[in-house]
């Protein structure tokens, strides 16, 4: 259990306390005297604190707010934590002096001039939107933690606030909460001010000014330089002291990988890619490369990780792709199996194992796991309607059936879900369904099936699911769906379908039918690992020791949370179920979808072309991974990332310090005296650490990988201002203070190099050879959070340094978007997308000026504004729109036939009837 310590009329105090108190969380609370000392390695007294059962303490008051939040409360949005980082670094210098004129010189009225900046701030950004609460509707912790900062001023004061009404209303709405009164009461005692006396009395006399301005909002203005105490200056000369050697590991995989006593046991799983396609970025960065940051970054911080992948490759898409490649389902399933194992390679993807669902395995499994349920009443037979394309001859999967949804009115809703409003879908549900391959309107046919009954396995799986998602990191999203699910009602599920490639259903009474992909494909985890050891079952019915994170986009969290589970839940095996689930939102292209048939967007195979290596790719799909909402590939943002903060801010940095080394120090590095302004640097960048890892722990990748980057802006600033190009050239001293900022940089490029690993591992190796750096430097976040030690000693002698990055050039960019952007026709396009008509069209004849390769893009073009326009007519849209995109199908008609040499069709005559 974790121990809070406070002391009464401390404000620090009462913001943990309200947070504690709002949050819920369990914790052992304990008043102690100012004086008394609780963190060990401090110098000084620090209150509040938080003693985790792991014996490592938290003092950072905003710190132990938002890990109690984090425990129970609402997720932190990137507006929160920029209005934590505001409250630390522009309100409380401002209220430092307010409430020493206030508490110790009895200069109340002044206070009033002392806050109307920050006040004004708070105001303004609060009445924009006329929110109840910082961030929205909802109270977050950056309101609790506002709040407990000012309430000793504001609360019956006599500081005017009728030039900020909206920040009294804020206040005196988060004011009523009880656990605010609570912690109030108990840190204050009703003694308002004068509670705080004590404790002011102790605190430092504030500096006459702040030491940034504080007429800028958090979410409007760059993140201003943060309060480092003395405590904490000291604390990080310390820590860099330490011997990284002291905390070793073996970094060499030893396959196969087990779990293990006495150790935190990860087990990692990436949503398995449909083999009948090549991913796109959007696909990578949804799965595959999100959870190998994740694995990557467990293994440097010591935890024992397993991650398994593998392609899906049973199912009707797949029959598809192999009738329309002319190849057995099995060969095509070989073919991009490879595709697959080659991108994924290529974006140094590191499986432990990356498999796929065609085995033997996956067959044994998945029908262990189907006579269990069938024994244990969690089956049901029904007689199903179900669509048939007489065109094609086959019963219709769902994802291969597309209409309008019944719910929302969407017209492009798959046979099983709708991605517009979520619901699901029984595929004779949908209005004016068509067949996906050949674009005909199916029948409805009966048949029999078998149904999960998920209604009766309802109540097992809210049990674990109210258990899962209190303790585990679900992203808000997979938290959102699963609910939305739950609160329909569920429904029973069928796992049987009418098809031959997929894993056979071992019952007599369906022998002609195969498992039903999402039944199906997610047992490929399982099958999987038993593929790579014949022990998988110490991974997979092991819940007591292992615990599962799931990586997927948020279109499959339904199946990972709900059916996935129910079929283990109802199997009653031990099963390992899902700790973590982590869903991302959805990349998109530019400003529209990836199409491979219209050739928008980048896809896996294409991106080794570019020429721009894979670790660029990996940071800027990273940077922009969407995590909280949909997020977007952009070329132009894509060069902007990578020359501001590749080539110019940590490129920069990295180059400049290895150079210092090289060039003033013959290659050694030299003695360190550390000044108060190193030990600072110290503190910033251990903050910056302990932020890194608390964000990965919690699987915020993106928002970690900014942390990064600012731990490079603060090198280069204090390359800068120390400038030891030119205190190399001064006395003894000066070459003295030369060295010290070239060892301090050089260190932090070493530091840069671990943190950089899980991100870019190419880059990260290339850094630490560079410096050639020591194995042990990997062994950094073993050390505690924000533990950031001196591992290049004095007297290590680097490597040759050189360039990380390179320029990307506007003329580059510009023809890698024209590339990928596809042969797309637009409202706005005044001229032919691809062949311009020639003057004299009537002299064409057939077979001269054929262009093969035109005619294929301009087929497809005429396929889809002829779906287009059918989907228009359907809808009965308004006469002149039809005409309009029949006009433009009518062009695409004419330049297809110049491209295939052939005479165009004559156009429609005016006024005549069809």
């Amino acid at each position: 259990m974790m121990e809070l310590f406070v002391s009464e009329g401390n404000p620090h105090c009462l913001k943990v306390l309200a947070a504690l108190e709002v949050t819920g969380v369990q914790c052992g609370v304990h008043f102690i005297n100012h004086e008394e000392k609780v963190v060990p390695f401090l110098s000084r007294p620090a209150l509040p604190a938080l003693l985790l059962p792991s014996k490592q303490h938290i003092f950072s008051s905003n710190t132990i707010c938002r890990y109690l939040f984090e425990l129970n409360g609402p997720e932190s949005s990137d507006q929160c934590n920029q209005w934590l980082e505001w409250e630390a670094t522009v309100l409380q210098p401002a209220l430092l002096r307010a409430l020493h004129m206030a508490v110790l010189q009895g200069k109340g009225s002044e206070v009033s001039k002392v806050l109307q900046s920050p006040l004004n701030v708070l105001d303004q950004s609060l009445g924009k939107g006329n929110m109840s609460y910082l961030t929205g509707k909802d109270v977050s912790v950056a309101d609790i933690v506002l709040w407990g900062a000012l309430h000793p001023v504001l609360f019956n004061s006599s500081l005017a606030l009728s030039d900020h009404k909206f920040v009294k209303a804020w206040f005196d709405r988060v004011a009523a909460m009880s656990g605010c009164q609570s912690a109030a009461q108990k840190v204050l005692q009703g003694k308002g001010l004068e509670a705080m006396k004590s404790y002011m009395q102790r605190q430092p006399a504030p500096q006459s000014r702040d030491t940034q301005p504080c007429n800028s909002s958090p979410v409007e203005s760059e993140e201003g330089e943060r309060v480092v105490s003395e405590e904490e200056m000291e604390a990080a000369a310390l820590t860099w002291r330490k011997d990284i050697n002291a905390c070793s590991q073996t970094t060499e995989k030893q396959h196969p990988i087990m779990p293990k006593e006495g150790m935190r046991n990860v087990l990692i799983t990436s949503a398995l890619p449909y083999v009948n396609n090549v991913p796109h970025l959007g696909n990578i960065i949804g799965c595959v490369l999100s959870a190998d940051v994740f694995s990557r970054y467990g293994r440097l911080r010591g935890w024992n990780v397993l991650f398994v992948c593998g392609t899906d490759e049973y199912g009707t898409a797949t029959e598809n792709k192999a009738r329309e490649e002319g190849l057995t389902p099995k060969q095509i399933c070989d073919k991009y199996h490879a595709v697959h194992s080659s991108i994924y390679r290529w974006f140094q993807i590191d499986f432990d194992f990356f498999g796929r669902t065609t085995t033997e395995k996956q067959t044994e499994i998945a029908q262990d796991i189907f006579w269990r349920l069938q024994k244990n009443g969690f089956l049901v037979e029904d007689t199903v309607e179900q669509l048939r394309c007489e065109n094609c001859q086959r019963f219709l999967a769902d994802r291969f059936v597309e209409g309008i949804c019944p719910h929302c009115s969407y017209p492009e809703a798959r046979g099983d879900q709708c991605d517009k409003c979520g619901r699901l879908i029984n595929a004779v549900e949908l209005r004016e369904p068509q067949c996906k391959v050949c674009k005909q309107t199916p029948v409805i046919r009966s048949s029999k099936h078998l149904f999960l009954d998920l209604p009766k396995l309802e109540t097992q799986l809210e049990q674990w699911l109210e258990k899962s998602t209190s303790s585990g990191d679900w992203t808000a999203n997979a938290k959102q769906i699963t609910r939305s699910w739950l609160r329909d009602g569920l429904k029973p599920r069928c796992i049987t379908r009418d098809l031959q490639w997929g894993t056979p259903v071992p019952h007599p009474d369906f022998k002609e039918k195969v498992f039903y992909v999402w039944f199906d494909a997610p047992i490929g985890y399982l099958s999987i690992t038993a593929n790579y050891t014949s022990d998988w079952e110490k991974w997979w019915k092991n819940p007591h020791q292992v615990e599962l994170y799931n990586f997927m986009a948020k279109d499959n969290v339904p199946f990972h949370s709900v059916v996935f589970p129910c079929s283990l839940l109802g199997a009653q095996d031990n099963y390992t179920l899902v700790n973590h689930l982590v869903a991302t939102e959805y990349l998109n292209y530019e400003d529209t979808k990836f199409s491979k048939s219209r050739g928008v967007g980048v896809f896996g195979d294409m991106a080794k072309d570019t020429g721009i290596p894979s670790d660029v790719w990996r940071f800027y799909l990273l940077y922009v991974r969407p995590e909280g909402q949909d997020s977007a590939f952009s070329w132009a943002d894509m060069a902007l990332k990578n020359n501001s903060e590749l080539l110019n801010n940590l490129g920069n940095f990295i180059n400049r310090a290895g150079m210092f080394v090289t060039k003033f120090f013959g290659g050694c590095v030299p003695e360190m005296e550390l000044q108060q302004e190193d030990k600072k640097l110290l503190a910033v960048v251990g903050w910056e650490l302990q932020q890194y890892i608390q964000l990965m722990d919690k699987v915020k990748i993106r928002d970690a990988l900014k942390h990064i980057l600012n731990i490079s802006r603060h090198g280069n600033q204090y390359i800068q201002v120390n400038e030891p190009w030119k205190k190399i050239k001064g006395g003894e001293s000066e070459r003295r203070r030369a060295g010290t900022v070239t060892g301090v940089s050089v260190n932090i490029s070493c530091l840069l190099s671990v943190m950089l690993l899980p991100y870019m591992p190419a880059v990260s190796q290339t850094i630490r050879d560079q410096l050639n750096a020591p194995q042990s430097c990997i062994n950094t976040m073993l050390l505690g959070p924000g533990s950031f030690v001196c591992a290049l000693r004095a007297g290590h002698r680097i490597g040759t340094v050189s360039p990380l990055f390179q320029k990307l050039e506007a003329d580059q960019i510009e023809a890698l978007k024209k590339r990928f952007g596809g042969q797309q026709i637009t409202a706005s396009s005044q001229q032919p997308a691809v062949v311009p008509a020639p003057p004299a069209v009537a002299e064409v004849k057939t077979g001269v000026g054929a262009d093969p390769e035109k005619a294929k893009q301009l087929a497809k073009a005429v396929a889809e504004q002829g779906d287009k326009v059918r989907a228009l007519k359907s809808q009965k849209a308004e006469k002149d729109v039809i005409a309009a995109e029949v006009s433009k199908l009518l062009d695409l008609k004419k330049q297809l036939a110049l491209a295939e040499g052939k005479s165009p069709e004559p156009a429609a005559q005016k006024g005549k009837k069809k």
